[in-house]
C-alpha cells in the first residue's frame, strides 16, 4: 500500500468509483454497458437487453429507525432500486435482498421489514428471487440487487443529450428533503423531552415523499404511449444539480436551467419557508425525490408540453459554456452539486 493517504472526502462517491474502476475492462461480449450509468446493460435476446443495478442502505447513514418504520424502509429500499431501472427506460423484473442484522432485531422486526418489501414487489410487479443474511455489529444494513429489461431500441443512457435538447423533470422536487428536515427537527425535540409528542400535522405529503417514495414506472409507460424516447435520462436520488452535472459530463455538454421553472409543491415551499430554507435550494440540492430527469429533442415538446407530469426547466448548451441556473433577474449562477455526498466530513 502506498504511504500517500487520500481522504475519501476529497474524492466523493463518484470520484472514488472512477479511481477504483478506471483500469477495469469488459471481457464478455454480453456486457453492452458497464460502470457509469444507473444500471449496467447486458445482452439478453434479439430484441431486449437485461438491466442490472444494486443499492445499499445503512442504518445511521441512509436511515434512522428512530423515525423510519421498518415497513416503510423495506418499501423505500425496493422503490429506490426500481427507480434505477426506470432511469434506463426499462421495466423492473427481479430483486435479491441481502441483510446485515445486529442481535437487537427480533424476528418480528424483520418480518415487518419484509412486509414493506413484499408490498413494493406487488406495486412494481417485481419478484423476490434470493438474497443473503449475515450478522452485524453496527445495526441494520440492506442491499438490494435488481434486474430489469428494456427493448434495445428503447434503452436510454445518461450520455445521449445533445445541444438544444430540452431539460425535463417529472413530478415535483424538494419534498423528500423537507420531509427529512421535519423528522430530524422532531427527533431533536424528542431527545430533549421524550414527553413531547412529535408535531407532524400538515406534513403528510412531504413525509410520504421522504419515507415512501414512488419510483416513476408510470412515466416509462407514458413514454411508450406517447411514442417519446428521451435522449438522456437519470433518476434524482442525490439532488437535481448533481444529476444534471452527471448528464452534462456523460454527454459532453453544458446545461442551463431556470430557477423559476423548478416544480416545487406548495406544501414543500411552505415548509421550507417556515424552516428558513429557500424552496428552490431544497428543489435543487435535496435528494431522494426519485423523480426522473431527462432530455428530449425539441420536436417532442408539443407531445409532452401540456402533460402535467412533466416540467421543462431548461435546455442543453454546447460544451464549454458552463452549466448554470438562471435566477429571476437573469443572472447566471454556476451550477454546483451540493446534494448528498457519501464521504463528506
Amino acid at each position: 500500500m502506498s504511504e500517500k493517504r487520500t481522504e475519501l472526502s476529497e474524492l466523493g462517491e463518484f470520484g472514488l468509483i472512477d479511481k477504483l474502476t478506471k483500469d477495469f475492462k469488459n471481457k464478455n461480449a454480453a456486457t453492452i454497458y458497464g460502470i457509469g450509468d444507473d444500471a449496467a446493460v447486458l445482452e439478453r435476446d434479439e430484441e431486449h437487453y437485461t438491466l442490472l443495478s444494486t443499492d445499499m442502505m445503512l442504518e445511521g447513514i441512509h436511515f434512522n429507525l428512530m423515525y423510519m418504520p421498518l415497513k416503510h424502509l423495506g418499501y423505500k429500499a425496493v422503490s429506490s432500486n426500481v427507480s434505477d431501472i426506470c432511469a434506463m427506460n426499462g421495466t423492473p423484473e427481479h430483486i435479491t435482498v441481502s441483510l446485515a442484522v445486529s442481535n437487537r432485531f427480533p424476528q418480528e422486526a424483520l418480518e415487518e421489514l419484509y412486509e414493506g418489501i413484499a408490498h413494493a414487489c406487488d406495486i412494481f410487479n417485481v419478484d423476490l428471487v434470493g438474497g443473503d443474511t449475515t450478522s452485524s455489529v453496527s445495526g441494520l444494513g440492506i442491499n438490494i440487487a435488481i434486474t430489469g429489461k428494456v427493448k434495445k431500441t428503447d434503452v436510454v443512457y445518461r450520455s445521449g443529450a445533445k445541444e438544444n435538447d430540452l431539460i425535463v423533470v417529472t413530478g415535483d422536487l424538494g419534498g423528500a428533503y423537507m420531509g427529512l428536515q421535519i423528522l430530524e427537527r422532531e427527533k431533536e425535540v424528542y431527545k430533549a423531552n421524550p414527553n413531547i409528542q412529535p408535531d407532524l400535522d400538515g406534513h403528510d405529503y412531504i413525509l410520504q415523499r421522504q419515507m415512501k417514495p414512488e419510483a416513476r414506472t408510470d412515466v416509462i409507460a407514458m413514454f411508450g404511449e406517447l411514442k417519446v424516447k428521451p435522449t438522456s435520462m437519470i433518476d434524482i436520488s442525490d439532488g437535481l444539480a448533481s444529476e444534471l452535472l452527471h448528464i452534462a459530463k456523460a454527454s459532453d455538454v453544458s446545461c442551463q436551467i431556470y430557477d423559476e421553472k423548478l416544480p416545487i409543491d406548495a406544501k414543500t415551499s411552505m415548509t421550507a419557508m417556515e424552516m428558513n430554507v429557500n424552496p428552490n435550494t431544497a428543489g435543487l440540492n435535496g435528494g431522494e425525490d426519485y423523480e426522473l430527469l431527462f432530455t428530449i429533442s425539441q420536436k417532442d415538446y408539443e407531445t409532452i408540453g401540456a402533460n402535467p407530469n412533466f416540467t421543462v426547466i431548461g435546455y442543453i448548451s454546447r460544451k464549454g459554456e458552463g452549466s448554470h441556473i438562471v435566477d429571476k433577474n437573469g443572472a447566471a449562477i454556476e451550477l454546483t452539486a451540493q446534494g448528498w455526498n457519501h464521504f463528506k466530513d
